[in-house]
């Protein structure tokens, strides 16, 4: 799975949530996730910003799920995670034992961890809370150019 298609995957509710968040934590991100969508709608970016929050949502939503847009995604999902949920990146990466500077890898490409090792650490992270933000995690995770790893994503839930 790429990026884009983790935008297609998600619920109206749950692209929602994680653009509210991202509006509120990283405004800058979410601006050019918003320019985008008016780029993408070939509309100004003002008036999509008149729009009630929830009709922007569903806008950039609509806009990051395009296979050109899989750059973008991938930023997106990145920064929602290290500047938004950067507590459940960091336990993600503590399990699997990867190295890291306060959730930024150390090394451009890890090299993935044995499938017992995996699943193992999958089934813990999963049982934490905020189901949603750790199965996205997972996958956001997976969808990353730089992440080679097919066992993750066979664990990956439907």
């Amino acid at each position: 799975m790429r990026s884009n298609e983790v935008f297609g995957a998600m619920s109206p509710e749950q692209a929602t949530a994680l653009l509210t968040v991202l509006s509120e934590k990283a405004p800058g991100m979410y601006a050019s996730a918003l320019h985008l969508a008016a780029t993408a709608m070939r509309a100004r970016p003002v008036y999509l910003r008149r729009q009630p929050f929830e009709k922007q949502a569903i806008s950039i939503r609509r806009a990051l799920a395009r296979a050109t847009s899989n750059g973008v995604a991938e930023e997106i999902l990145a920064i929602y995670f290290l500047e938004c949920r950067k507590e459940l990146l960091v336990e993600w990466l503590d399990l699997l034992g990867i190295e890291h500077e306060d959730g930024v890898l150390t090394e451009d490409e890890p090299a993935a961890p044995t499938r017992k090792a995996l699943e193992a650490a999958t089934r813990k992270f999963l049982g934490g809370k905020n189901p949603d933000d750790r199965v996205l995690l997972l996958r956001a995770f997976a969808a990353q150019d730089s992440i080679d790893w097919p066992d993750l994503e066979a664990l990956l839930p439907d």
